[in-house]
């Protein structure tokens, strides 16, 4: 099976649920449905990794500190990007070289993903311009501020217009199981869903 190298970016700051939601659902979603199915990855769709600046630990909200799989040097090839959000993406939306690398990541990703205030970099990366989006309510407002055309989607908790993008925090988990249910079907993304035990939101 060819899998999805599915790239998650995290950085000092980066909320704890805003990465490890998603990495939770690609790296649990199997095609073959069942609890056995996940003592393997014989039918896992996804090859979830991290990926962070340098190859050094990341200290995410709450002191949780996170040893990345690559860095922006050894990183794979990436087919799908997810830039989760915290409060550490505010001192990244000037980082050219974090900019850039997210640019080019998702220029050759088949998909490009947000959680939370991720997508403020995802603004700041010109990714988002003249699309609708949402983020964190507490973001709502400097989403908007960051560039004009993009239409911010205040009510919505997952927004797909060619770019997904969540609301805050255990949103991203219901991202996830969207592109799950858009790439494999929907009955993959419910398993995957009760598989963990979580309820998922009515779209």
């Amino acid at each position: 099976m060819n899998r999805l190298n599915t790239a998650i970016f995290i950085f000092d700051g980066v909320e704890v649920l805003d990465f490890a939601g998603p990495f939770e659902v690609f790296s649990r979603t199997r095609l073959v449905p069942g609890v056995e199915s996940r003592r393997s990855d014989e039918s896992a769709p996804f090859n979830v990794f991290t990926v962070a600046r340098l190859p050094e630990t990341v200290h995410a909200t709450g002191g949780l500190r996170v040893l990345p799989h690559f860095d922006f040097a050894s990183a794979p090839p990436i087919d799908l990007l997810v830039i989760p959000g915290g409060f550490g993406t505010r001192q990244l939306l000037d980082d050219l070289e974090v900019r850039d690398w997210i640019r080019n990541a998702a220029n050759s990703a088949r998909l490009t993903t947000s959680v939370c205030t991720g997508a403020l970099l995802l603004a700041k990366a010109g990714l988002l311009s003249g699309r609708r989006a949402t983020t964190h309510w507490g973001a709502h407002d400097l989403l908007a501020t960051l560039d004009s055309t993009i239409v911010v989607e205040r009510r919505l908790r997952v927004v797909d217009d060619g770019i997904v993008t969540s609301a805050g925090v255990a949103a991203g988990i219901d991202m996830a199981l969207a592109v799950v249910e858009s790439l494999h079907g929907k009955a993959a993304a419910d398993e995957t869903a009760k598989y963990m035990e979580f309820t998922r939101q009515a779209s």
